[in-house]
């Protein structure tokens, strides 16, 4: 009989004390939450990962070797299609002519460190030839954002 006792005790306390939900929890719970999604795209409690965001800005090479540029931007954008195909950029697009010099913008997904950031950064021609330049911030943003990559692939005519 104690032992009856001793076991219903805990298991009230239990459902009384330690196994509801608080109640924030249940107010703010996602309906919609597929949790494998979530899982598959690194997010975290709230949906959110980390990112790199690069905006870059016109470099200190000012050649005027027009074929040193043509090759270097050619491989620039080879390089975002190579970086892109292995899910390590997930946006990247030119910049309207600004008073700061931006160039254009990448947002790269998958990047551990700033340091590894760097390195990658490097693989781009246009960079390590100088003509382009990068600032470089960590970013805080939705982790479902890699998921507009193929519909943007069935929206292009003509490829640059």
């Amino acid at each position: 009989m104690k032992y009856i006792l001793t076991w219903t005790l805990l298991v009230l306390t239990n459902l009384t004390f330690g196994q509801s939900k608080p109640e924030s929890d249940t107010l703010n719970a996602n309906p919609n939450y597929d949790k494998e999604l979530a899982h598959k795209l690194g997010g975290d409690a709230y949906g959110m990962k980390r990112y790199f965001l690069v905006i870059l800005k016109t470099g200190t090479n000012t050649t005027k070797d027009k074929e040193l540029i043509s090759k270097s931007f050619r491989g620039h954008l080879d390089n975002i299609n190579r970086l892109v195909d292995e899910d390590k950029i997930i946006v990247a697009g030119p910049l309207e002519k600004n008073e700061h010099h931006y160039r254009g913008i990448f947002i790269l997904n998958n990047i551990q460190s700033v340091e590894e950031a760097k390195k990658m950064l490097q693989t781009d021609p246009a960079i390590k030839n100088g003509l382009l330049d990068y600032d470089l911030f960590s970013w805080y943003g939705s982790a479902a954002l890699p998921e507009y990559l193929p519909f943007s692939d069935k929206i292009w005519k003509s490829k640059p």
